[in-house]
């Protein structure tokens, strides 16, 4: 479904898949296991088999630092359809039975993350010490810039007008019909812990 926000990106831009002649296809060779699709897609981009790639910040990196490509869309930093900076968002995800029957757990969670955010935005190489035990090699060298670089999005906050934002994308997408409240999508009675 990643090529959703790709699609209706696109289309908010004005570009026409068919009219415009757009294929948008898997990356070649990044369906293996233990295959880094950014170091596969800028792989392919190098060999000619792909004209582009849409990817997260480390697969972009991959291409940008080996000189294989260009970052030409980044809606985070104004690059594309302001409306698709609202398409997606990194969350902590459980469900209702779960933060019913282990809200200290979830609650642990939530702390974690935040803890995690901010010692990141104290120090971004922290990353890289966790990204040497978790990544292969060109990755893990890159994660430090990466997570440097994003710092400014790092904030464990869901806004009612993130959801609303997301709740459009999905119905334009034909995911919705509706729109789901926002009580139902983010625990609130969490929310304390966001700024904490």
């Amino acid at each position: 479904m990643v090529e959703l926000g790709l699609k209706q990106l696109l289309a908010e831009a004005g570009i026409s898949l068919d009219l415009d002649h757009v294929t948008i296809d898997r990356v070649p060779g990044t369906m293996e296991p233990g295959v880094s699709f950014g170091v596969a897609a800028a792989r392919a981009l190098e060999e000619g088999k792909i004209d582009g790639f849409w990817a997260n910040a480390m697969g972009a990196e991959n291409a940008v630092r080996s000189g294989i490509g260009t970052i030409i869309l980044d809606v985070r930093r104004g690059l594309g359809p302001s409306s698709a900076f609202h398409y997606t968002m990194p969350v902590l995800s459980t469900s209702d039975r779960v933060i019913s029957r282990a809200p200290d757990t979830v609650a642990a969670a939530l702390r974690a993350v935040v803890k995690v955010q901010r010692a990141l935005k104290a120090d971004p190489s922290l990353a890289i010490n966790v990204g040497r035990k978790l990544f292969p090699s060109p990755e893990a060298e890159l994660i430090g810039d990466v997570v440097a670089r994003d710092l400014p999005y790092y904030d464990a906050t869901i806004s009612e007008d993130a959801v609303l934002r997301m709740n459009q994308f999905a119905r334009d997408v034909g995911l919705l019909k509706g729109s789901v409240p926002y009580e139902q999508v983010v625990a609130t009675d969490f929310r304390p812990l966001w700024a904490a």
